[in-house]
């Protein structure tokens, strides 16, 4: 098995967050005239995502994504510079339309999370955040053309940062509905 990186922030362990921190502020990745977000507490449900819709940092198997209530985040700079990256996903997802990187995602419609955003911390320099609690969507990282046959190994690490993971079926069950996606998709040989 190849060498893989969970996510920069998870390959060599996590600091604990600070329960009183008062929240911060996240940047794109440009050089010059970086959108802000700004963020007015700390974060809930921090977590460790593989589906293939979440921004994930270059060479990642992971995002990390985490919710905060929707009136606690605001765009504090250079907002003319977002754009949705897909206008029929149930959560919108707010991009740089320069560097790429995703700033927030919001929930338009009727949904189980409406009214809660999500973000991601390690586009923060600030330390304190939660750190991350679980792993979700495992199996999904297949998807965008993981070998399955490591599938194992990547729970194994996750579960040694102490990050649980999660599928909505069984992992062989989910771990097979990807590889089909995959193959059909082109992301893996048939």
């Amino acid at each position: 098995m190849a060498p893989f990186s969970l996510h920069p922030t998870l390959d060599n362990g996590f600091a604990k967050g600070d329960p009183s921190f008062p929240g911060g502020t996240l940047h794109c990745l440009c050089s010059q005239n970086p959108v802000e977000i700004t963020l007015s507490s700390n974060v809930l449900h921090n977590h460790a995502c593989g589906c293939s819709k979440c921004w994930k940092p270059k060479g990642a198997l992971f995002s990390l994504v985490a919710v905060v209530p929707r009136p606690n985040l605001s765009v504090t700079a250079n907002e003319d510079k977002l754009i949705v990256v897909d206008e029929t996903a149930a959560i919108l997802r707010f991009a740089c339309k320069e560097c790429g990187t995703h700033l927030y995602g919001r929930i338009e419609k009727e949904h189980p999370f409406y009214g809660l955003d999500f973000v991601h911390t390690e586009l923060s320099d600030q330390k304190g955040w939660q750190e991350p609690q679980f792993a979700a969507f495992v199996s999904s990282i297949i998807e965008g053309g993981f070998d399955p046959a490591g599938i194992d190994e990547v729970r194994t690490k996750l579960k040694g940062l102490g990050l649980e993971t999660y599928d909505s079926l069984s992992p062989g069950l989910m771990d097979a509905i990807a590889t089909w996606t995959a193959k059909k998709n082109g992301k893996l040989p048939a």
